[in-house]
């Protein structure tokens, strides 16, 4: 899902992890109305990952992960032996197997970005909702936050992705759905629906669509900053 600031973006995000109501119509997962399941169905079937999510208390980068097992997960004491082999891998494919003891209160911003995308892929949900996972990441680990999400998709996982990097939005979706000012502007195959009239249209800036035999690049023109 791409569009400017503003557009519209983390509030479908919303809507569609059924954490609000559509004003109309409903939003459904394998034939399931997810306002109608739930707190604990809903939480073993999606998984969602806002802007800008953080921790206030100074528990563990382990346990920061685990409580993307809630349904599993008991309210106090340790984690289940049983739950670790899926905490282990998901900060394996963050890059945080040596940080897993350190409080969530003393991780940088990029750090507790990528402990936040492993608590939301821990439980291999059906459905994941990302928003803006790659906000406050490095370029290493942004690429490596979108190829593990892509990864997911190949497992039957769907992921519903926010995004302002254009150049990895193109290089990994599958499909575009453009926004903005609440009103869907295009929607199909990326390829075929990203366009430089799209883009310029969405985002009111002159754009350039470069091609060569690693994909395709974004500049804009007015600014000379390349997404």
């Amino acid at each position: 899902m791409i569009g400017p600031n503003g557009a519209g973006k983390s509030t479908l995000l919303d809507i569609t992890s059924g954490l609000k109501r559509p004003v109309q119509g409903s939003v459904e997962l394998d034939g399931k109305d997810l306002h109608r399941l739930g707190r604990r169905e809903l939480a073993k079937l999606r998984a969602y990952l806002p802007q800008r999510a953080g921790v206030d208390w100074p528990i563990t980068v382990e346990r920061v992960v685990a409580l993307g097992l809630t349904p599993a997960l008991p309210a106090f004491g340790t984690i289940p032996s049983a739950l670790l082999p899926a905490i282990d891998d998901a900060l394996l494919a963050c890059d945080l197997l040596g940080l897993r003891d350190r409080p969530a209160t003393q991780l940088s911003g990029g750090e507790l970005a990528r402990a936040m995308l492993a608590r939301a892929i821990v439980g291999d949900p059906a459905l994941l909702i990302v928003d803006e996972p790659t906000a406050g990441l490095d370029p290493r680990h942004a690429i490596d936050a979108v190829q593990r999400l892509k990864a997911r998709t190949t497992a039957g996982c769907t992921v519903v992705m926010a995004i302002h990097d254009l150049d990895l939005a193109l290089a990994f979706a599958d499909s575009i759905l453009a926004i903005r000012d609440g009103r869907l502007l295009a929607h199909g195959p990326t390829h075929e629906v990203v366009t430089e009239s799209l883009l310029t249209s969405l985002y009111d800036v002159p754009v350039r669509l470069s091609r060569d035999g690693d994909g395709i690049s974004v500049r804009f023109l007015k600014s000379g900053v390349s997404s």
